[in-house]
């Protein structure tokens, strides 16, 4: 999935198992503000706070709430939008579609997200 990933324009997140961010591709930099080889592998808890997430309230939403998070405990996809701080200080709103990933024999091995840039949340 990340081979593939890097061969897309569209802005896609990867997660394992547990929720540690494995990988995001060039077009997903562009909105999180910072290089993938900047910010490295990081667990749920860092990477659902270090771009303030917000719902259309301005509200700020915990970790577990936002839809990659969601689409791993649950195991179903999950669409969503919200609004993010990237880490160049730019605040976007972002639509986004989460889904689990399965490997061979039912074996849960993570979660994906592709998202993009919307005029509003």
């Amino acid at each position: 999935m990340k081979r593939l990933a890097g061969y897309l324009t569209v802005p896609i997140f990867m997660v394992d198992s547990i929720g540690n961010l494995l990988f995001y591709n060039e077009a997903a930099e562009a909105i999180l503000g910072y290089q993938y080889e900047d910010t490295g592998e990081m667990p749920l808890e860092e990477w659902g706070t270090i771009f303030s997430p917000m719902d259309g309230q301005g509200l700020p939403l915990e970790p577990r709430d936002l839809p990659l998070a969601m689409a791993l405990r649950q195991q179903r996809p999950v669409q969503g939008a919200f609004r993010l701080r990237g880490l160049d200080g730019v605040w976007r709103s972002i639509e986004i579609l989460a889904f689990p990933l399965e490997g061979q024999g039912g074996r849960r091995v993570g979660a994906a997200a592709i998202f993009w840039e919307c005029s509003d949340t």
